[in-house]
């Protein structure tokens, strides 16, 4: 679409497009006559859709402080699913996984050698020295964010303490690589190289992901990469940084009965932390936490 200066801006913020984002296309028209891999214009969110997404990310992030108030040793991973449940529609929302894909639960909790997508289940006891991700998306208004945290289950041991403080660590360096006209790369590189210092891998089979409009949308995030290559990154993207570490081998495996739990190949442990980000005109901001 080619738009007049004085045209209503293709954003969808009423603003005409020389007041909202004429010079921002000419600066990426530029980058991409170079060759450089830029986004497409439904990557980009607008100051409605953004606001819409904070909503979303301020019930994600209540529901995940519930579970770090709550969650204990002996509890099931069906309770943990039912906090989730009860809280996110007793605010106005939906949980974005249940009957995400044929998904069954309302969230997802990854225990120990399992990466991500772990089912909730009354059989799944939480056991003292257990590592734990609990993986929480919503939609509301129509608005989707997405973010997890780990928790440490009792008396975890030092070398799997280390694991889950490393992941947090490579998510926190994930997210300080991402500027505005810097690269995807970047946060990759950034993840890989701590991850990798520490002895540990990152997997690459899963990534994050755009979010907002949808629960999965392009971008996809690497959390593996290199400095300067990859999309260029754009004031008013949204997308989830969520690196999946491990403490053996990257390599991972999808349970063939219920064709989602996805463990690591060794059996190893595994660490993930998520934050929903955006990225701003003066560097990035995290909308869930």
């Amino acid at each position: 679409m080619i738009l007049n200066r004085n045209d209503i801006c293709w954003c969808g913020s009423g603003k005409k497009y020389k007041k909202c984002h004429l010079e921002f296309d000419e600066k990426l028209n530029k980058l991409k006559n170079q060759g450089y891999e830029v986004p497409t214009r439904d990557m980009i969110k607008n100051e409605k859709q953004i606001q819409g997404i904070r909503e979303s990310a301020r019930i994600n992030d209540g529901v995940l402080d519930l579970i770090q108030e709550k969650i204990r040793v002996g509890m099931s991973t069906e309770e943990i699913d039912k906090l989730v449940y009860d809280y996110t529609v007793s605010h106005g929302a939906i949980p974005a996984d249940l009957n995400y894909g044929g998904y069954p639960k309302s969230v997802c909790v990854s225990i120990n050698d399992v990466v991500c997508h772990g089912i909730p289940s009354e059989d799944t006891i939480l056991q003292d020295g257990d590592i734990v991700n609990v993986d929480v998306s919503t939609i509301y208004n129509g608005y989707f964010s997405d973010a997890s945290r780990m928790f440490m289950i009792g008396n975890v041991s030092e070398e799997h303490e280390k694991l889950v403080r490393v992941a947090k660590e490579c998510l926190d360096k994930g997210f300080e690589a991402v500027k505005p006209w810097g690269f995807l790369g970047d946060i990759g590189a950034a993840i890989q190289e701590h991850a990798e210092a520490n002895g540990f891998s990152v997997v690459r089979a899963f990534g994050g992901h755009g979010i907002g409009l949808k629960f999965h949308e392009d971008p996809f995030v690497a959390h593996v990469g290199k400095r300067g290559e990859g999309m260029v990154l754009v004031p008013g993207m949204v997308f989830t940084i969520e690196p999946m570490i491990n403490e053996g081998d990257y390599e991972v495996f999808i349970d063939e009965d219920d064709e989602w739990t996805v463990y690591t190949e060794d059996g190893g442990y595994s660490a993930q932390w998520e934050y929903t980000v955006l990225v701003t005109e003066t560097g990035a901001e995290i909308l869930s936490r």
